[in-house]
């Protein structure tokens, strides 16, 4: 493999995850996959990068042409696998700003998150960019979360950096071929996905948040 190209591995295990990517004013519901925004923002996070900055803004650029793949990786119980499970917390905000600059005592919200779930992810590309979030998740400068800032992880994130993707798949299933978990990739054009999803992050700021299409095909575990 070109020395240009590395593929850097994460671990998301926790009690609770989040990864929104159609949540509505009061309803912020999750997926059942990690998404790209998500995965982004945790690594601004990490750099320090402020929301809507020029740092972020050309991170969020090279960050485009990273490859993803997120794979479903079952956490094991006392007897079994645990049952991955959408919770549904109703959740109230008191002193929350309305859009036109007034104070409303109590805003309600209902918050979706999933429990007892663990996923991995490989990030392919720049191997210039993939040190420089490898370095970043080693020791981040701002708290990383897994989606929310409720969702603590509770093991490192990051799990390695290799020059080789089966090096780094190896990393967080071992032996076991991927074919056996469910995962979700990224593809290279329209035609080889089979859905869309709106996660593809061009600016976190506050008042122009900007996302676009990312074409994606899930495979299920044999």
């Amino acid at each position: 493999m070109s020395s240009n190209i590395r593929s850097l591995a994460l671990r998301l295990e926790g009690p609770l995850q989040s990864w929104g990517f159609d949540s509505q004013y009061n309803r912020r519901n999750t997926g059942l996959m990690p998404t790209k925004s998500a995965i982004a923002g945790m690594c601004c996070a990490a750099l320090g990068y402020e929301r809507g900055g020029e740092k972020e803004t050309a991170f969020l650029a090279d960050f485009e042409g990273l490859r993803m793949t997120a794979i479903v990786i079952p956490r094991n119980g006392s007897r079994k696998p645990l049952a991955v499970r959408r919770l549904q917390d109703y959740h109230t905000v008191q002193n929350t700003k309305t859009a036109d600059g007034k104070i409303k005592d109590c805003h309600i919200t209902h918050r979706q998150y999933l429990t007892d779930a663990s996923f991995g992810v490989i990030l392919e590309g720049s191997a210039v960019l993939l040190s420089e979030i490898a370095s970043a998740l080693a020791d981040p400068r701002w708290g990383i979360w897994l989606g929310r800032k409720t969702c603590i992880p509770s093991a490192p994130v990051l799990a390695g950096l290799c020059d080789r993707r089966e090096d780094a798949l190896k990393l967080l299933i071992g032996d076991s071929p991927l074919e056996s978990f469910t995962r979700q990739e990224d593809v290279e054009t329209f035609a080889e996905g089979k859905d869309s999803l709106p996660d593809r992050p061009s600016s976190f700021a506050s008042d122009r948040r900007i996302f676009s299409p990312r074409r994606v095909i899930t495979r299920h575990g044999s």
